[in-house]
């Protein structure tokens, strides 16, 4: 399937079960505690995407205005959020994205979107921005394995989704990546452009006619929250570290590990519902 055509599908995209709970269970109080509203919406890339996408329609702030959830919440009233979250698609079964670990998925976004926001403020760059470009930067991965999920599955024997060398070899084998069909869907939900450009260059900052800032502190997030996931040890990390990515932002591989916003070890209670939103609020 070519990118286009592969954009013009619909894209249901599941959520996190546990957040629409909770979000349903604090909307139903006469006045929402915004903050908790806030911290859920920001545990679960498809939610964020859809209240960025309702904030940024000509009904409210108007196409590419809207980059952050606080910004998109102050827009939206509670019976908007309401309708919203109460529709949302849920991820309940394999079946949802075949192919995919979803529980995997969402705390490997959010761990991206943390250690984005992080990293944006040590470089005096929009956190807000930074945060739902992290949180977003994989949701094209989504929409692949439900296009296609024979010929994903193939792809995944040879590499995990989460594996660095991911984006080069959908590249080769599909003709594009997950990152140009997250970008695709934010252009298509009218997301600022600073979101969509560091969605679109996210693997390769340099490939635009001007280095990309935010795209850059998107890949240094990814590559570090990849190699957890890997479970690299010090020195792969240091023999796959993308300086060429970092240097320009005058970040190094110390200063992108000081950086570290995450406890990557959460204690033996937490372990056992790793799922649950509670555990890594924004």
């Amino acid at each position: 399937m070519e990118l286009n055509a592969l954009l013009a599908t619909p894209a249901l995209l599941p959520s996190l079960p546990r957040a629409v709970a909770l979000l349903m269970s604090e909307l139903a109080h006469e006045e929402p505690n915004l903050r908790r509203v806030n911290q859920l919406f920001g545990t679960d890339p498809a939610l964020a995407a859809r209240l960025l996408e309702k904030a940024n329609s000509d009904a409210f702030a108007g196409p590419r205005t809207v980059a952050g959830i606080s910004e998109a919440l102050a827009l939206l009233g509670t019976a908007h959020l309401r309708e919203l979250v109460s529709t949302a698609p849920l991820g309940t079964a394999s079946r949802s994205v075949p192919g995919l670990n979803l529980q995997q998925f969402w705390r490997y976004s959010l761990a991206a979107a943390k250690f984005a926001r992080s990293l944006a403020g040590s470089v005096h760059h929009s956190q807000a921005a930074a945060y739902t470009a992290g949180l977003l930067h994989g949701i094209g991965e989504l929409l692949i394995h439900q296009a296609d999920p024979e010929r994903v599955q193939s792809l995944n024997t040879l590499v995990a989704p989460l594996d660095l060398r991911r984006a080069k070899l959908e590249g080769r084998i599909f003709g594009y990546c997950y990152n140009q069909v997250s970008a695709g869907l934010a252009e298509r939900w009218q997301l600022p452009e600073a979101v969509v450009d560091a969605l679109k260059y996210q693997h390769a900052p340099f490939e635009n006619r001007t280095y990309e800032p935010l795209a850059g502190v998107v890949h240094l997030a990814v590559w570090r929250v990849r190699a957890h996931e890997a479970g690299m040890d010090e020195k792969e990390m240091v023999v796959t570290f993308p300086d060429q990515v970092g240097l320009p932002l005058g970040l190094d591989i110390d200063m992108v590990l000081r950086q570290d916003p995450i406890d990557w070890n959460p204690k033996p209670e937490e372990s056992a519902d790793a799922a649950d939103p509670d555990l890594y609020l924004v």
